[in-house]
């Protein structure tokens, strides 16, 4: 596996992160551990996951891997601070006082002294930015955290994310978390060119549309039991929809005429665009890491990609690209 740089920082990364969103919840501790030690084996060295996956339970799963493999100094590892921790008023958010418990909580979690990446993982309305930006510029500072970035945020809020950093001499974001792939282009916008232009890394999530472009969900069909679309209705809202159905049907058969699954392609997809830094990859499942990564060995040219089955740029202009996970 390829090794790039995260946007214009110093930090280098394997050119796919694996998520783990699925870990304590859809794929039990003997499943995750599989699931990472085929993503190391095959190269990778970028895991991202968050406070809030399965309530800390994804989180406990990635540091008893850690202790087991002996293995953290050969790895970056990014997590994400916001969601619901608790049942008291300052057990969520991005408040001075939550961000400061949090990150405790996560390096142990995580059975580590340092946090290579730490996220905010979507927009508090409700905590000044600065507070945010001051809190998050405490933990570098402190050494409990080496890079900030974020997730699930708009253009304009990163920029002025960017500009109040840089006016205040603190840590920047050098990161950005957002949802991409052939059937959700909103990025591809505003936040894809502001990147670019301020050379921010972007570690874009879900590139298999939450299975859509697996072929997993067919029309007509009942949607499998447990699964993405089924078990999240905003997975469903986004996706499930004629439109979307129509070009997953022509990209199944895009893949088999390549002669590689879906799942390849859909990933192969995203890479392609050079905006890219790394994409996240989550998985089930051995065989599900297994075969996805294999799209990573494929190289798509500008012309190939303009090809294959993906909703049109203009059904994005004005879309709204943030509705997290």
């Amino acid at each position: 596996m390829k090794v790039v740089q995260l946007g214009k920082s110093g930090l280098k990364v394997s050119q796919v992160c694996l998520g783990t969103m699925t870990f304590g919840r859809e794929a039990d501790e003997a499943a995750s551990f599989s699931i990472m030690d085929c993503f190391v084996e095959q190269g990778g060295c970028f895991l991202d996951t968050a406070n809030a996956y399965s309530a800390g339970a994804a989180e406990s799963v990635v540091g008893r891997w850690l202790k087991a493999r002996r293995n953290r100094d050969g790895l970056v590892l990014a997590t994400k601070v916001f969601g619901q921790m608790g049942s008291g008023p300052n057990d969520a958010g991005l408040s001075r006082i939550h961000i400061h418990r949090a990150v405790e909580a996560s390096l142990a979690r995580l059975q580590t002294d340092v946090i290579d990446l730490y996220q905010i993982h979507r927009w508090d309305p409700t905590v000044p930015i600065e507070e945010t930006i001051g809190a998050l510029d405490d933990l570098v500072r402190q050494g409990k955290v080496r890079y900030v970035g974020c997730s699930n945020v708009r253009a304009y809020q990163l920029q002025h994310c960017l500009d109040y950093a840089r006016a205040h001499a603190v840590s920047p974001f050098i990161s950005l978390q957002p949802a991409y792939n052939a059937l959700n282009r909103a990025i591809e916008a505003e936040l894809l060119p502001l990147c670019a232009e301020q050379g921010i890394g972007v570690m874009s999530y879900n590139p298999l549309a939450g299975g859509m472009l697996t072929g997993k969900y067919r029309r007509g069909a009942p949607l499998p039991t447990g699964a993405r679309l089924e078990a999240f209705q905003f997975y469903h809202d986004r996706y499930y929809t004629e439109q979307a159905l129509d070009i997953v049907e022509r990209f199944l058969q895009e893949a088999s005429k390549r002669g590689v699954t879906p799942a390849q392609l859909a990933l192969a997809w995203v890479l392609a665009d050079s905006r890219i830094s790394a994409p996240i990859l989550g998985a089930r499942s051995l065989e599900q890491v297994s075969d996805s990564l294999k799209g990573a060995e494929i190289e798509l040219t500008p012309e190939e990609r303009a090809a294959i089955p993906a909703v049109p740029v203009a059904h994005w202009v004005g879309e709204d690209p943030v509705y997290g996970r």
